[in-house]
């Protein structure tokens, strides 16, 4: 089974976003810069002092100078540990700032997605993305970069020290680049991808193991036990392979560079001995020069041991980032402002021509126009399968149409910020969520402001008011602590009836001026069912109400009843108009009764 996955930032955008973030620290990226700049250069006054000493006990010398020389090359070391140090330290901190500034904005993204785009990606995608990932690019920010950025700075050094040594020994380098060279062109044009897919297939590993947790009654019940552990040994081979792809490429890189470090040391030895006996260069010269070219080879092997870890956090940047490509709602936002609540109150929910199909599907909805007043309650019915929560879905602004228009006071709904849209229309189904925490704070999440960006909260009146409306207060008032009850993960476990109860409840308390429900009480029974949405009905008054109706109860007491078939609106009417018609709702609700 193919995982639906997110989508993955480019190169590009993964560059510009590190351009802005090192723009908006760049102080603290100087300072960090700084630092190893001078502790670096701390460390490459060692070989020069001892290429001086090398000549100076040639040439005759005594041995305070040699005691000197020491001493002032174990002061240049303890430097140079002490400036490496604190570098370490300011880097680490740099990179953990930047690592919250991105998972703030992973977190941020996440919420931002329109649930149409959440609902078409697996779960396991995004699970692996929220831990998996973020703990990869943890690892290569807080360890990885420090020590690559400290290798990249002493090498940047080193080599500006030994041309200024020796222009003629800093060709002993020179063997060395073009395979170097080629060798990592040839590694990076397959890492990114290779780790990608990695990450990919660790997520589909995630998503099996999800679905086998959460269907582990339908797994029993129809004998799938076989099914899913191939499911698993399925997505497990894919991971080692993807895995087994990435370790290849490391074995080649590190193969080939741990080769090619051992030779300019080589060269160096042999061209310096060359070059001393021509009269080239002295022997202070060799000395620091092969020295430098010594100490090139340990930021080298950092830079190896490293590569790996980097490539990783690239990639998990990447998938972290590409969150936001999705984070806005399709089509372009409305740069107008936003109508207040009591235009919207005022409006017609209108769809004109609406045509609509899921991903590359054939269309569901086939031109469909209808027109909801003002305060006026309508309830959508039709045999199932025939387009009726998708039409609730789109509008609801959930999906927008692939052709068409659907407007809110003039405005489409697509255009309207997701912040304002949710102010204004609200869709309830079935699938409802208790989130972990007392059951006060599940209900003023639908309390707070956010008209004025405040999370105020609702007093005890109105949420026991609420309660009482949805005829949850009885269960609710003989919970151990009431409102401030524990419920959810790790708390009281509700009930699917109480569930959808408390979901209701939140809409009540949210207050949007249109209210879409889909088998908003459906976990209900009949009789309770009926009960609810006769007190329900008070509180609904002089709001927009669109009901899809699968009892034909609820929608015999609608100002207007509109009938789906086959993704058209065939019938519009009141009840009595609607039977007297003689058409398809006169069949759905003969059949009823």
């Amino acid at each position: 089974m193919k995982v639906r996955t997110l989508p993955v930032a480019d190169v590009k955008f993964v560059r510009r976003f590190l351009r802005r973030v090192a723009r908006r620290h760049r102080k603290e990226l100087a300072y960090v810069l700084a630092l190893y700049g001078v502790a670096v250069s701390s460390g490459l006054v060692g070989p020069r002092l001892l290429g001086a000493l090398v000549e100076d006990v040639r040439d005759g010398t005594t041995a305070g100078h040699v005691t000197a020389v020491a001493a002032a090359l174990g002061g240049f070391i303890l430097l140079q540990a002490f400036l490496t140090r604190v570098a370490f330290r300011a880097a680490g901190r740099l990179a953990a700032t930047v690592q919250g500034e991105i998972r703030e904005k992973f977190v941020d993204d996440v919420l931002a997605l329109p649930l149409a785009v959440v609902e078409r990606s697996d779960d396991g995608d995004l699970v692996t993305r929220a831990s998996q990932d973020t703990d990869t690019l943890r690892r290569a920010m807080q360890l990885a970069v420090p020590q690559v950025t400290e290798a990249l700075v002493w090498i940047v050094l080193s080599l500006g020290a030994l041309l200024l040594v020796s222009p003629l020994l800093s060709l002993a380098l020179l063997i060395i680049l073009p395979p170097l060279v080629m060798v990592n062109r040839w590694y990076l044009a397959r890492a990114r991808s290779g780790f990608l897919h990695e990450a990919a297939a660790s997520s589909g590993i995630t998503e099996g193991l999800d679905a086998t947790i959460q269907g582990a009654a339908t797994v029993e019940a129809y004998g799938l036990e076989a099914h899913r552990v191939r499911r698993a040994e399925r997505d497990t081979e894919a991971w080692y392979e993807a895995m087994g792809y990435t370790l290849r490429l490391r074995t080649v890189l590190y193969s080939v560079e741990e080769f090619l470090f051992t030779l300019p040391l080589a060269v160096a030895l042999l061209l310096g001995g060359y070059a001393y006996n021509q009269g080239w260069a002295d022997l202070g010269q060799v000395t620091a020069a092969t020295l430098y070219i010594l100490q090139l080879m340990f930021p080298l092997e950092t830079l190896l041991d490293w590569v790996g870890t980097l490539q990783q956090g690239s990639a998990s940047l990447a998938r972290l980032l590409g969150v936001a490509d999705q984070s806005e709602p399709e089509g372009a936002q409305s740069e107008q402002k936003p109508a207040g609540r009591g235009v919207i109150a005022s409006a017609d929910l209108s769809a004109r021509d609406v045509r609509f199909g899921y991903d590359d599907g054939p269309d569901v909805l086939h031109g469909i126009d209808l027109v909801v007043r003002p305060g006026e309650r309508i309830a959508i019915v039709g045999p199932t399968g025939s387009g009726k929560s998708t039409l609730a879905r789109l509008l609801s602004g959930t999906h927008p149409p692939r052709m068409g228009d659907i407007q809110l006071a003039g405005i489409p709904l697509h255009e309207l910020p997701h912040h304002d849209l949710r102010r204004h229309v609200v869709l309830v189904s079935q699938d409802q969520y208790v989130f972990g925490g007392t059951l006060r704070q599940n209900l003023e999440l639908a309390a707070s402001d956010v008209t004025q960006n405040a999370q105020a909260e609702a007093d005890d009146t109105a949420l026991w008011r609420a309660l009482e409306t949805v005829g949850a207060d009885g269960w609710v008032d003989a919970l151990p602590e009431k409102l401030d009850t524990t419920v959810g993960v790790g708390g009281e476990e509700l009930t699917d009836a109480q569930s959808q109860q408390i979901a209701l409840a939140r809409l009540l308390l949210a207050d949007p001026s249109v209210l879409i429900l889909d088998e908003a009480t459906s976990q209900l029974d009949p009789s309770s069912a009926r009960q609810l949405e006769r007190s329900f009905a008070a509180v609904l008054e002089g709001r927009t109400v669109i009901s899809i109706a699968h009892r034909l109860h609820t929608a015999r007491d609608a100002d207007r009843i509109a009938v789906v078939e086959g993704g058209r609106v065939v019938e519009v009417g009141s009840h009595q108009d609607l039977i007297d018609q003689n058409g398809a709702y006169a069949r759905l609700w003969s059949s009823w009764v």
